[in-house]
C-alpha cells in the first residue's frame, strides 16, 4: 500500500493505492473503474475477474491486482501523520484498477538441472508465494511435477468427482496453499512430504517455509533451500545448507545463508552437488588404497612384535 499527493494544486486530497494478489485486492473492492466511470463491483465482475485470474495463472504467468481509494481530504488533510504500525486509514472498499499479467520465464537450464537432481536421488520441492495454479504451470513447465503425474484436483476432473472424494494417496503429486497448511497437523504435514514424490507449496509466508524445512528435517533429511528476498531468511537459517543468491538476493538472505550463489543459477547448485559426490567419492577410494597398501607393510612388524617372527629384511 502507498499513499500520494495529487498532482493538482487545486486538491488537497491524497491517493491510496494497493497492489498484491488478484483475490486480495477484489476482497477489498467494492466498485471499479470502466471507461472513466466508477461502477458497483458486483459479483457477475468479480466472476469474470477470477476466471482472466485463472486463465492467466494457469498459462504460468504471475498476475497482480491494483486498487486505489481517493482519502477525503476533510478526514485526511495535508500533512496528516499516516501509521503504517496502527493503521489509522481505510483499506476496504476501494476502487477496483485492474490486472496486469507478468512472464517471468524459468531459466533454460532448470529443467535439466531438476532431473539431474531427481536421478541424483534429490527431492526438488518448490516453495513460492505465487497463487496455487500459476505455481502449478511453473512446476510442470520445469518438471518439478513430471508430465503424467496428477494431483488430487487433476484425478477429481478427470473422474469428475468432488476434490473431497480422492484418496490423497492415489496422487503423486501435491499443489498445497498456504492456508491449508496453517491448518495441518505435524503428522498430516509428514504424511505429504513422505507420501508425495512432487510438493509444491504455494502462498506461503515465511513461517510456514519454515515448518516445511523443519518437517522435512524432522523425517532425516538433509535440506538444502534456495532464497533471495527477506522473507527466505528463516528458511535459509534454519537448513542444513541454506544458499541465497548472489546478485539478486538481499543482504539479509546472504546474512542468513550458508552459501551464495554468484549467478543466481539453479543449475549451479546441481554442479556443486556432482562435484562435491565426485570429491567424495574420491576421498573414498585414496582412504581404501592407502590402507590396502600401508596393511602389507605394517602387519610384518606387528608379527614380529608379537610373535617373535624374524624380520624378513635385516642390517
Amino acid at each position: 500500500v502507498t499513499i500520494h499527493e495529487t498532482d493538482d494544486p487545486n486538491d488537497p486530497s491524497y491517493l491510496l493505492c494497493m497492489k498484491g494478489a488478484p483475490e486480495r485486492i477484489l476482497e477489498r473492492s467494492s466498485t471499479i473503474h470502466i471507461n472513466g466511470e466508477e461502477k458497483v463491483l458486483d459479483d457477475e465482475m468479480k466472476t469474470a475477474f477470477n476466471n482472466a485470474y485463472m486463465e492467466l495463472g494457469g498459462l504460468g504467468e504471475r498476475v497482480i491486482g491494483f486498487s486505489d481509494f481517493k482519502l477525503p481530504a476533510d478526514k485526511f488533510p495535508p500533512g496528516y501523520p499516516f501509521d503504517s504500525d496502527e493503521i489509522n486509514f481505510p483499506l476496504d472498499n476501494l476502487r477496483f484498477v485492474g490486472l496486469i499479467s507478468m512472464i517471468d520465464p524459468p531459466r533454460a537450464a532448470v529443467p535439466d538441472a531438476v532431473a539431474k537432481c531427481r536421478s541424483a536421488g534429490i527431492k526438488v520441492i518448490m516453495v513460492t508465494g505465487d497463487h496455487p495454479i500459476t505455481a502449478k504451470a511453473i512446476a510442470r513447465s520445469v518438471g518439478i511435477i513430471s508430465e503424467g503425474n496428477e494431483t488430487v484436483e487433476d484425478i477429481a476432473q478427470r473422474v469428475n468427482i468432488p476434490v473431497e472424494q480422492v484418496d490423497p494417496r492415489m496422487a503423486k503429486a501435491a499443489v498445497v496453499h498456504g492456508g491449508e497448511l496453517r491448518d495441518l497437523t505435524t503428522d498430516q504435514l509428514d504424511d505429504i512430504l513422505m507420501n508425495h514424490p512432487e510438493i509444491v507449496f504455494a502462498r506461503t509466508s515465511p513461517q510456514q517455509k519454515l515448518i516445511i524445512v523443519e518437517g522435512c528435517q524432522r523425517l532425516g533429511a538433509i535440506v538444502a533451500v534456495t532464497g533471495d528476498g527477506v522473507n527466505d531468511s528463516p528458511a535459509l537459517k534454519k537448513a542444513d545448507i541454506g544458499v541465497a543468491m548472489g546478485i539478486a538476493g538481499s543482504d539479509v538472505s546472504k546474512q542468513a545463508a550458508d552459501m551464495i550463489l554468484l549467478d543466481d543459477n539453479f543449475a549451479s547448485i546441481v554442479t556443486g552437488v556432482e562435484e562435491g559426490r565426485l570429491i567424495f567419492d574420491n576421498l573414498k577410494k585414496s582412504i581404501a588404497y592407502t590402507l590396502t597398501s600401508n596393511i602389507p607393510e605394517i602387519s610384518p612388524f606387528l608379527f614380529f612384535i608379537l610373535f617373535n617372527v624374524p624380520l624378513p629384511l635385516g642390517t
